[in-house]
């Protein structure tokens, strides 16, 4: 008899064949990162504290301090809310073992990050899951509510929401987000909520709340992978405001990391109080990439349909090509520029996701275009 298998996870498989071996890189979804030494002295930590921390278990749901911490982010959830994790992703994990059974139904907003599709899938049935696209109008990406209310039936459980969305930048306004929330709590489901980019919020675009302050039913999932540019310290979190649920939910972490590395729980805590300047440093870097890049698509107008991110640091681009998958092969073999083909999202073959939040995008962005000239790719 076979091993039961989960859904190939394209995105991961991608970037394990290109990720280290390609020089210019213009998909990374993450922000530019920096040392230990520099997050200590950014947040005037003296290295010795680090050194003399001891190496033993920590508590399964998280240091009570860094709870806390986490918690002073939000208005409303408390530190006991909190579960610290040992990686961002085992939080989407955790949630499907904890929350769903075979059969009950799972709607998506797509495309996604493959976990957020994928692992909710594997425990309902693919059968079960439904996905929610994104619209892509002119200029910009749209979320039709009616689309999502017409796909909710008696039988849904979940729906999983992505904010500020990966891979699209699309960020809904506060009222959107507000009558999402509506839509989900007159349905009486729960509402998956990934705010991994949370904070990378562009110039002219209001914040909007946490799903976690609108809605007893929610389930959000955090981190410093992102905004805060430290996706080594591999910390990320639940914010779990149903008691029953996080209890199921810290079960099931017994069974998988049972408890946080101590080292990054430091380091984590040091993040946090130094969340802002990182942030700041984050978004600046963002802007200036944003503005490369839509000098970049002003050159190539015919070549590419440009829509511009409201929030994170990543887009989806299209491109008037037969098949991005193989211009993204021919760009990493040839000229050692790497795109991230929108099918590895499970979205068409002409789009691709490009990411703003490190210091070399304008580098790879040069050879990117140098390559697109050479290869011939617009012809």
């Amino acid at each position: 008899m076979p091993f039961p298998t989960i859904a190939p996870f394209q995105t991961e498989h991608f970037y394990a064949a290109y990720e280290f071996n390609t020089a210019h890189q213009l998909c990374n979804s993450d922000c530019e990162s920096i040392t230990v030494a520099e997050l200590l002295a950014l947040a005037a930590v003296p290295l010795a504290e680090f050194g003399s921390l001891g190496l033993g278990y920590t508590e399964s749901q998280g240091n009570p301090a860094l709870r806390s911490a986490i918690a002073a982010q939000y208005s409303g959830p408390t530190a006991e809310q909190i579960v610290v994790l040992g990686t961002p992703i085992e939080g989407i994990y955790l949630t499907a073992r904890a929350l769903l059974q075979p059969g009950d139904e799972v709607i998506v907003l797509t495309p996604a990050y493959d976990a957020l599709v994928n692992t909710f899938a594997h425990v309902v049935g693919p059968a079960h899951l439904k996905q929610w696209p994104l619209t892509a109008a002119l200029g910009e990406w749209q979320m039709d509510l009616d689309a999502l209310r017409q796909r909710i039936t008696p039988r849904t459980k979940l729906v999983v929401v992505n904010f500020p969305h990966n891979p699209t930048g699309f960020l809904p306004t506060a009222a959107q987000f507000a009558e999402l929330v509506a839509v989900v709590a007159q349905a009486g489901i729960w509402l998956f909520s990934d705010e991994m980019y949370r904070g990378l919020w562009h110039s002219g675009t209001a914040a909007i709340p946490s799903a976690a302050e609108l809605y007893e039913r929610a389930i959000v999932l955090s981190g410093l992978s992102k905004t805060h540019g430290l996706p080594g310290l591999r910390t990320g979190w639940l914010v779990l405001p149903a008691a029953d649920l996080r209890a199921n939910v810290l079960n099931w972490k017994f069974y998988t990391s049972i408890c946080p590395p101590a080292p990054s729980e430091f380091l984590a805590q040091v993040a946090l109080q130094a969340a802002e300047p990182l942030r700041q440093k984050n978004i600046a870097l963002i802007e200036r990439n944003l503005a490369q890049a839509e000098a970049f698509f002003g050159r190539w107008p015919t070549l590419f349909t440009w829509r511009r991110p409201r929030a994170g640091s990543v887009a989806l681009v299209g491109m008037a090509v037969p098949s991005v998958t193989t211009v993204a092969q021919r760009m990493a073999a040839e000229a050692g520029v790497l795109i991230q083909p929108a099918a590895t999202l499970g979205y068409d073959d002409h789009h691709f996701r490009m990411g703003f939040g490190r210091a070399a995008f304008p580098t790879a962005l040069a050879a990117f275009e140098k390559a697109l000239e050479r290869l011939r790719i617009a012809e």
